[in-house]
């Protein structure tokens, strides 16, 4: 008769999340994951595989409970130009408020893995994708109403939040100071303001 199963599924994947986002992936041994889940090799192995099928696990539970949550909440309740500094400025706040300056999971991720692995390619090229077109969308409705300038094209601006974006979990790694990621979104505002007509 098999034993039941004595630990959570979810927040061992959590547990497992923390870890795969401190140390990256070829730091983490199959035993340090074991031991931070609370399971035992075996169970590691019966229940979620080998440990690059828990990595993409871990990493689609980051994007699910991060950037797919981010865009939810504010696509449904904000203004389109509000939702992009919304977002930014979240991430400001999250990268102030890790002590272990962790970075952005999918970043390190982008940065680790998909240069050589296919499958994780795929995977990152397609949130990031995501992301851009969460940001033309936005500019898409601000230019539409009037509140995003349209001199510069929607799939432009699009591209360069997406880049904002990225520079600012570069720089949260190494230099987490408030006023350098705060003055990396500040001219943000310039760029999008409408040009008052003469």
């Amino acid at each position: 008769m098999a034993r039941p199963k004595q630990f959570d599924d979810a927040s061992a994947i959590d547990a497992a999340t923390l870890l795969f986002w401190s140390r990256g992936y070829e730091a983490t041994s199959t035993r340090d994951l074991a031991e931070s889940m609370g399971i035992s090799g075996a169970s590691l192995y019966n229940t979620f595989g080998d440990k690059r099928t828990l990595y993409r696990l871990a990493l689609d539970r980051y994007i699910e409970r991060g950037f797919c949550d981010r865009i939810k909440r504010y696509e449904t309740q904000l203004a389109p130009r509000d939702a992009i500094f919304a977002f930014l400025d979240e991430i400001v706040e999250l990268s102030l408020a890790d002590s272990e300056h962790k970075g952005c999971f999918i970043v390190n991720s982008a940065l680790e893995l998909a240069p050589h692995d296919p499958e994780f390619q795929d995977a990152l090229r397609q949130v990031l994708s995501d992301m851009e077109h969460f940001f033309l969308r936005c500019v898409e409705a601000g230019q539409a109403n009037g509140t995003i300038n349209t001199a510069v094209p929607a799939a432009d601006l699009a591209r360069m939040l997406l880049s904002v974006l990225m520079g600012l979990r570069v720089l949260a790694r190494s230099r987490p100071e408030r006023a350098l990621l705060q003055g990396v979104i500040r001219p943000i505002t310039t760029l999008l303001d409408v040009t008052p007509q003469p």
